[in-house]
């Protein structure tokens, strides 16, 4: 009969796990590099990345990783920040050439978003071993847990209208620098948004429409919020004279945020 010592050992390599997960802070520093080779001025060449294993290397690290056990609110926000984009753009690169991420819903964009079936509902973005929705990642994680408005300006889900994807990963130590130069990137984007000092009039993203309530309650507390970010010849006022100022929302363009036909 086998030593007891034997049996121990034996039952204790079947009963580790196949895939451990990481429990230190994450390297963001794959996506950074592809962001980098693909990512201009916010368009993205997604044929190119449909033939670069790195994003694939980089998303492998993702499902390997425990968020729950980062050492920051930070680090986690980062990771979630950079799995949403991330998957967006292995998402589009897997499906590409497409016109919109609306061609991925079942039956259409409209039949998608009736039946819960769009891009946003496929489950396939794995973090710490478990899959999620785009919808998840964004609506159940990043917004109830973080409860930072400021994720609206760097979440980027392939469309024109979105904000521009930054060409760098998000990192835990420079967020704040990070959502600031976004948050006023995109508010100088006069295609994304627009502020008439003379009629006191925004007419701004429709991404404050869907999502008001995370930035004030009514529209002056909106025109507040965004002052911080807005160009420095209306931000003043937009502070002084929030309620005198109306709102209105831009058309959105879900044409794909893509280098090639932006060069058409």
């Amino acid at each position: 009969m086998p030593d007891t010592s034997v049996w121990m050992i034996v039952i204790g390599i079947l009963l580790i796990p196949a895939t451990s997960l990481a429990t230190s802070a994450t390297d963001h520093g794959l996506l950074s590099a592809v962001l980098q080779d693909y990512v201009d001025q916010g368009m993205v060449d997604y044929a190119a990345i449909a033939e670069d294993r790195r994003l694939d290397k980089y998303l492998a690290q993702l499902a390997t990783t425990d968020p729950t056990a980062l050492p920051s609110d930070a680090d986690r926000l980062a990771l979630w920040l950079n799995a949403y984009n991330a998957y967006t753009l292995k998402l589009v690169a897997d499906a590409y050439p497409i016109d919109s991420i609306h061609e991925l819903a079942t039956g259409g964009m409209v039949i998608g978003w009736l039946i819960r079936r769009t891009a946003w509902d496929i489950r396939f973005a794995e973090v710490g071993g478990e899959e999620y929705t785009l919808n998840e990642i964004e609506h159940d994680i990043i917004r109830p847990e973080f409860e930072d408005a400021r994720i609206h300006f760097v979440i980027v889900c392939a469309a024109v209208s979105c904000p521009l994807l930054r060409s760098e990963a998000y990192e835990a130590s420079q967020l704040d620098e990070q959502f600031t130069e976004e948050g006023r990137r995109f508010l100088a984007d006069p295609s994304r948004n627009t502020f008439d000092l003379v009629n006191r009039q925004a007419r701004i993203s429709k991404i404050f429409d869907w999502f008001e309530e995370d930035f004030g309650s009514n529209d002056a507390e909106v025109i507040r919020y965004l002052a911080a970010f807005a160009p420095p010849d209306v931000a003043d006022d937009m502070v002084r004279h929030a309620e005198a100022w109306s709102i209105g929302y831009q058309p959105y363009d879900w044409s794909l945020n893509d280098q090639s036909a932006g060069a058409d």
